[in-house]
C-alpha cells in the first residue's frame, strides 16, 4: 500500500509523521508545497518539484495543481495524508483523489476558519471531500462536526512527545546546571517558549511578569522563541524593571530543549489560540506545572491546582496574580508528568495513527 503524505515545508510534526510512515509497512512518499531543502527520514521518497512561495493564491493555484496531480499519476497512491485544510487538504482535494485523510494543523480550524469567506470555503471544500479527519483536539474536532463533518469519521489523538528524551531525570542535571552558572539557584524560574506572534500572548505575560516581579522579588523569566512581533517585545523588555530578570535566548532546537525545561519551575502558555501544544506535552512530561491561559485546547490539558493553574485569557491582572500564588509542590509535578504519561506518549499516539490509515486503506 501507498500513502502521500502532504505538507507544507518540514517540522518536528512532519519527521515524527515521516519517521512513523517509515517504519510503518506502508510505501511512504512525501510532496511539499513550499519551495526548499528539507531533510527527508530514510524510508520516505520526497517528490521533487520547485514549489511555489508565499502560499497558495489564486495565481499559482493551478499550477500547484497541475503539478500534485502529476505527482498522484507518478505516485499511483492508495492514500493521501494532507494538511492544513485550508491549502494542502483542499489542493488535495481539488485534484480529485477519492481517499483523502485530511489534517487539521494549527489553528486552521480554531481560527483561520473564521478569518474570511475564502479560508471557510476552502475548509469547508475539503472537508466535504474527505474521508477522514485527523486532529489533535476535541475542540477542533468540534469545530468541523458543526461544520458538517461526521463525528465518527475523526480520528482525535494529539501529537505526542518522546517520555523517554522528556522526562524529570533526563532534564535535571543540565537545568541545575545552567540555574548555577546564571545564579537562579534560589529564584523562582518561569519559563516560555511560545512564538512572538499575536496569537501566542507573548505580551500578556510580559506585562503580567514585570508586575508580578516588582511585588515578589525571587521571579525570574527565561524566554525562548521570536517572531514578527521581536521588535515591539524588545522595546518592552529593554525597561529597567526587566534588567537581569529575563533571559531571552531566542530559538532554540528541540534537542537543545530539555537544559531549559530543567532550569524552570513553571511553564507558562498565554496563548488566545491554540491546538494541543507540544511545548506544553513536553513541559508536563518533564514534571513542570503549567500556568496557562483558559482556551479550550489548553482545558484538555492542564487542571486548576492538580497539575498547574488556569487564567482567564489576555487578563493581565490575572495572570500577575496567578504567578504571584503559584506553589510548585513535587505533588504538582508528579501530576504533570502522569497527564503526559497517560495522553502525550508519542509511542502509543503513533498507534492511533496508524489505525487512521488502515481504516480508510482497502483490505
Amino acid at each position: 500500500m501507498r500513502i502521500m503524505y502532504l505538507t507544507r515545508s518540514d517540522s518536528v510534526h512532519d519527521q515524527r509523521f515521516m519517521r512513523t510512515l517509515a517504519e510503518s509497512e506502508y510505501e511512504a512518499f512525501v510532496w511539499r508545497l513550499f519551495s526548499g531543502d528539507y531533510p527527508t527520514p530514510e524510508g520516505v521518497t520526497a517528490l521533487e518539484w520547485q514549489g511555489i512561495e508565499g502560499g497558495l493564491q489564486a495565481w499559482n493555484l493551478p499550477f500547484a495543481q497541475r503539478k500534485l496531480e502529476q505527482a498522484i499519476r507518478e505516485v499511483q497512491p492508495d492514500l493521501i495524508h494532507a494538511g492544513p485544510l485550508h491549502d494542502l487538504a483542499f489542493l488535495a482535494a481539488k485534484t480529485g483523489f477519492a481517499n483523502l485523510l485530511s489534517m487539521s494543523w494549527g489553528f486552521d480550524l480554531m481560527k483561520d476558519v473564521r478569518i474570511d469567506k475564502l479560508t471557510e470555503h476552502r475548509t469547508r471544500f475539503a472537508l466535504q471531500r474527505s474521508k477522514g479527519l485527523i486532529t489533535d483536539a476535541h475542540c477542533s474536532a468540534e469545530v468541523a462536526v458543526n461544520l458538517g463533518f461526521p463525528r465518527e469519521d475523526i480520528c482525535i489523538f494529539p501529537w505526542g512527545v518522546d517520555l523517554q528524551h522528556f522526562s524529570p531525570a533526563n532534564v535535571r542535571k543540565s537545568g541545575l546546571a545552567w540555574r548555577h552558572e546564571m545564579g537562579w539557584e534560589d529564584k523562582l524560574v518561569l519559563l516560555c517558549l511560545r512564538s512572538w506572534e499575536p496569537n501566542y500572548g507573548v505580551d500578556t505575560l510580559l506585562a503580567a511578569f514585570e508586575k508580578a516581579a516588582a511585588e515578589k522579588q525571587n521571579l525570574r523569566l527565561i524566554l525562548l522563541g521570536d517572531g514578527s512581533l521581536h521588535d515591539e517585545y524588545f522595546q518592552v523588555l529593554e525597561g529597567e524593571s526587566f534588567k537581569d530578570k529575563v533571559f531571552i535566548g531566542g530559538r532554540v532546537p528541540n534537542r537543545e530543549l530539555i537544559q531549559f525545561y530543567g532550569a524552570a519551575d513553571v511553564y507558562v502558555t498565554p496563548s488566545h489560540v491554540d491546538g494541543s501544544s507540544v511545548s506544553l506535552m513536553e513541559a508536563l512530561a518533564c514534571g513542570l506545572p503549567a500556568i496557562a491561559s483558559d482556551i479550550p485546547a489548553n482545558l484538555e490539558w492542564v487542571y486548576h491546582n492538580k497539575n498547574g493553574w488556569i487564567f482567564p485569557d489576555n487578563d493581565v491582572n490575572a495572570l500577575r496574580e496567578t504567578i504571584l500564588n503559584c506553589h510548585p509542590t513535587a505533588e504538582i509535578a508528579e501530576h504533570a508528568r502522569a497527564t503526559a504519561e497517560n495522553k502525550a506518549d508519542w509511542q502509543k499516539n503513533r498507534q492511533i495513527l496508524l489505525d487512521c490509515y488502515r481504516q480508510l486503506l482497502p483490505n
